[in-house]
């Protein structure tokens, strides 16, 4: 089951509406679903709530320490509660799949995410789980001879157009969390990557 669900970003209102705080966006969507407030944890670096989700009592995180350090932040708050890496999941842009794009899934590489990198370094293991927002690439997504950098990339706000579809990826992915919270991951998984087009 999973006990600790943890969204990515950067703090700081500028960076609010970047690509990189999709998983920002996915946990403030969750806690507005089920009731939850979060609020600044010094302890845990970051902002978390204890919410309620399928009968169990689940954590809701979003480390304050910038992207790249947002394994303290994780690992602080998982050994305190004394949760083991299988039973977080963390949600964050992913940069290989198109906007409306979302997987689910555990282990495996990071992807040049430095969010994932710092947690599976903190944690001693790439064995957490982690659902994948697609952001797009700028190669496929920008206009042919377009020279942005990956840097650049996500730390820009989505055009609409994008948007719209990070948006349904992110309701999608909404409906599944029950099933995520009781550890259903196969039927999780068949119902969020069945859907048409994606």
């Amino acid at each position: 089951m999973i006990k600790l669900i943890v969204g990515l970003g950067n703090p700081g209102a500028e960076y609010t509406a970047t690509r990189h705080n999709a998983g920002f966006w996915f946990v403030d969507a969750l806690a507005q679903q089920c009731g939850a407030s979060l609020s600044s944890q010094k302890n845990f670096h970051g902002f978390a709530a204890r919410a309620r989700i399928a009968g169990q009592e689940v954590w809701l995180l979003e480390p304050q320490t910038f992207m790249n350090r947002s394994g303290q932040s994780v690992v602080a708050l998982a050994r305190f509660y004394k949760i083991l890496p299988d039973e977080i999941l963390v949600v964050h842009d992913e940069l290989d799949l198109l906007p409306g794009t979302v997987r689910l899934k555990r282990g495996g590489g990071t992807g040049g995410h430095n969010g994932l990198k710092d947690i599976a370094a903190h944690l001693s293991t790439p064995e957490f789980w982690r659902l994948r927002l697609g952001i797009g690439h700028p190669r496929t997504l920008q206009p042919a001879g377009s020279q942005q950098q990956v840097a650049d990339f996500v730390l820009k706000p989505p055009r609409r157009e994008e948007q719209a579809e990070i948006d349904d990826a992110m309701s999608r992915s909404l409906d599944i969390v029950d099933l995520v919270i009781k550890g259903d991951m196969e039927k999780a998984m068949m119902r969020l990557h069945a859907a048409p087009g994606k």
